[in-house]
């Protein structure tokens, strides 16, 4: 109760020092970070024997009246909230992908007082060749998506991990430093695009089933560790 009531005491004093307001909505910011920490308790999932990673991305559905009152505070609201989750992970040895972020999203089928809380990990991606420009991705006739940006695929293809030494890294401690290699190859009839594992600890999902490896054709989705991708071909 002791790490509790602390939890209690700090959000209090955020509310009172760096807002300057009584809260009359009827979700307090107390309960959000407190249903917070509860869904990242939920959703931990064993990564190896002393690690269990958690969501790093939160949704926290407000009915309108309380969605328009919190979000009179500002940013503020949600970067403490976060810090407050941050907290929590670390306490309880949690490990993520990337770090905490927390979106307030008004939806009209709640009332008043009620709030919903909804995660995802959302690992960070960087392709170390630097962002491909939208001409790129345009003119590409494979493109990976990942995380809402897309990557053009193109002969021979990439390595993807998280280590430095690829071509795309993804912060998930469920991938490995060189976990998958997908390679394209030009024909007459378009590029033939496949993925293979280069001996990951975590292995390789395509299309919801374990793979070594495997051809992967338009729409096909690729889940390493807690990333998912998908893949899109065009015909020429």
């Amino acid at each position: 109760m002791g790490r509790i009531n602390r939890f209690e005491e700090k959000l209090q004093s955020v509310v009172e020092g760096a807002f300057a307001r009584t809260f009359r909505n009827a979700v307090q910011p107390v309960e959000i970070a407190a249903q917070l920490n509860l869904e990242a308790d939920k959703a931990a999932q064993v990564l190896s024997r002393n690690r269990r990673i958690v969501p790093n991305a939160y949704y926290v559905d407000l009915s309108p009246s309380d969605f328009e009152s919190l979000s009179d505070l500002g940013p503020q609201l949600t970067a403490e909230l976060a810090e407050l989750l941050t907290e929590h992970i670390t306490e309880q040895r949690y490990v993520m992908s990337g770090s905490v972020s927390i979106e307030l999203i008004e939806d009209p089928k709640l009332s008043i007082g009620r709030l919903r809380i909804r995660s995802h990990t959302e690992a960070g991606v960087t392709p170390t060749a630097g962002d491909p420009t939208a001409t790129a991705v345009r003119r590409a006739t494979a493109i990976l998506s990942v995380n809402g940006d897309d990557l053009p695929l193109s002969a021979p293809g990439i390595v993807i991990g998280r280590g430095s030494d690829v071509d795309l890294r993804i912060d998930d401690p469920g991938v490995s430093r060189r976990h998958i290699q997908i390679k394209v190859a030009d024909t007459a009839e378009g590029p033939l695009v496949s993925v293979s594992d280069l001996g990951s600890t975590n292995g390789l999902m395509v299309d919801g089933k374990r793979v070594e490896q495997a051809r992967l054709r338009d729409g096909a989705t690729i889940r390493i560790g807690n990333t998912t991708m998908s893949v899109r071909v065009k015909d020429l």
